[in-house]
């Protein structure tokens, strides 16, 4: 789907009464709308109606396969929207409100759109910890469905000037309350015996698949083939330029984000913390890509821990 052709005036508002209010009339007039959530910054649109979210996948340059996210204030409205079992429940209630995304068998008279779910009969849903996303919740009544808010493929937005740089001019909105905290998308699991057995981890993120795995008893097996579920294409959160992994030093024209003992033009954390590295990954690449050099070279980061969420978001963004 092609992004709009005439560029639109693109408004940044600070968090507060006023911007929800204003993302509110423009959410039920049926435009997306630029907001932080815990993990980064989303494009919400009403997920409940076909002409908005279609300016979605307009806006980003998305392709209609790849199914969506949606936002729900609590357990009590996903219940209404998608089928639940014991597991899915079990999820629900240690790691919600926060950024943990299930897929889950949609009940036969939710309200969601087709697009939504790239015409799937699952659902992919979660209940979002930040006080931007749960505000426009509680202001328009909508589930709103939410990706990244940034050109399809590209380096995901934690930061409202991200968001500005990649859709500028194809939205009219962003609310901006500064840098996300968790700076990855959410994990997500397919847990119900509804739809997969055993339970599936189909993304990673800032929930570790152990938590998962202690909670249910059970190991994740791997994702599969079929998409089903938000950022499953193996080239995505790609910059720009070509990018090396496991770098522990850079050519001439590479711009070298180090990590840990390995230094470099910018660091995901000198002292090798996961956790901050997680945290600035994509506002680093946001930065490599805007720098002088051709090229971007990253130094190996742990696979384990938050270092499995974060190894595969830069294996599918090295993948061209």
């Amino acid at each position: 789907m092609d992004a709009p052709n005439t560029p639109i005036e693109t408004r940044t508002l600070p968090y507060g009464s006023a911007a929800i209010a204003e993302a509110a009339r423009l959410i039920l007039a049926g435009e997306p709308v630029a907001v932080p959530t815990e993990t980064v910054y989303g494009l919400a649109a009403d997920a409940t109606d076909s002409a908005a979210v279609a300016r979605i996948y307009a806006a980003k340059g998305r392709p209609s396969f790849n199914p969506l996210i949606v936002h729900v204030p609590n357990l009590a409205t996903a219940e209404t929207l998608a089928i639940f079992d014991s597991a899915a429940r079990a999820l629900a209630a240690a790691f919600w409100p926060g950024p943990l995304t299930l897929v889950l068998p949609l009940r036969p008279d939710s309200p969601i759109a087709g697009l939504v779910t790239a015409g799937l009969t699952t659902v992919a849903i979660r209940v979002p910890a930040h006080r931007a996303m749960q505000a426009l919740l509680t202001a328009t009544g909508k589930p709103l469905a939410a990706p990244s808010a940034n050109a399809s493929g590209a380096i995901s937005p934690t930061r409202a000037a991200h968001v500005l740089a990649s859709l500028g001019g194809r939205i009219a909105l962003i609310i901006n309350d500064g840098a996300t905290p968790a700076g990855l998308e959410s994990t997500i699991i397919l847990p119900s015996r509804f739809v997969s057995d055993p339970p599936r981890l189909l993304r990673p993120g800032p929930i570790e698949a152990a938590s998962v795995e202690a909670l249910l008893g059970q190991p994740l097996a791997s994702a599969g083939d079929t998409i089903i579920a938000p950022g499953q294409l193996a080239s995505h959160y790609a910059p720009a330029k070509p990018l090396r992994l496991n770098a522990v030093s850079a050519a001439k024209d590479e711009w070298l984000i180090g990590f840990d003992a390995v230094g470099g033009d910018d660091s995901l954390s000198p002292a090798g913390d996961l956790i901050e590295a997680a945290t600035q990954l994509f506002a680093a690449l946001h930065r490599a890509d805007a720098s002088a050099k051709s090229r971007i070279a990253i130094a190996p980061v742990p696979n384990e821990g938050l270092g499995v969420a974060i190894n595969d978001r830069l294996t599918r963004a090295a993948t061209r």
